[in-house]
């Protein structure tokens, strides 16, 4: 089993995007410079093609990744909305909007019983996200994060 998650541990990599894909796109890069640079009057255009491509395959993945992080971000700030509005008195819905989204991505993993309070810390004192998982004492742990 594994262990609770918690701020110092809730840091997620993805081992095939970061451990497989991103090196080895890393390494076609440097690899093609490399080869430009020693094999230059060879080819210079394939060469120069080659870079080009390795930095076009290195955006991509990338850019892949920050439109999934991103749709993730706005997934994350609907389910806080809601759980907001279930847990907060009436007379304190009208706050919800006030909330960054970098704010709701922290306070999801708050529990339930500590969440009202922590949100209005967050509203009152201005607290960056950091300083809102600090803030945590039992933690809800994210699993499903991309």
């Amino acid at each position: 089993m594994s262990t609770p998650q918690n701020f110092k541990n809730h840091t997620r990599f993805y081992p095939p995007f970061h451990f497989v894909l991103m090196p080895i796109l890393v390494l076609n890069f440097i690899f093609s410079v490399y080869d430009t640079l020693h094999r230059y009057p060879e080819h210079k255009y394939l060469f120069h093609w080659w870079i080009v491509m390795s930095i076009a395959l290195i955006l991509l993945a990338l850019l892949g990744r920050r439109q999934a992080l991103t749709a993730q971000d706005r997934i994350i700030r609907l389910e806080e909305r809601l759980r907001l509005a279930t847990l907060l008195p009436a007379s304190e819905h009208m706050h919800i909007n006030e909330f960054t989204t970098r704010q709701l991505i922290a306070l999801r993993f708050a529990s339930d019983a500590e969440l009202p309070d922590l949100a209005r810390r967050t509203l009152t004192q201005n607290l960056e996200p950091k300083a809102i998982k600090q803030a945590i004492v039992n933690w809800r742990a994210d699993n499903l994060r991309v």
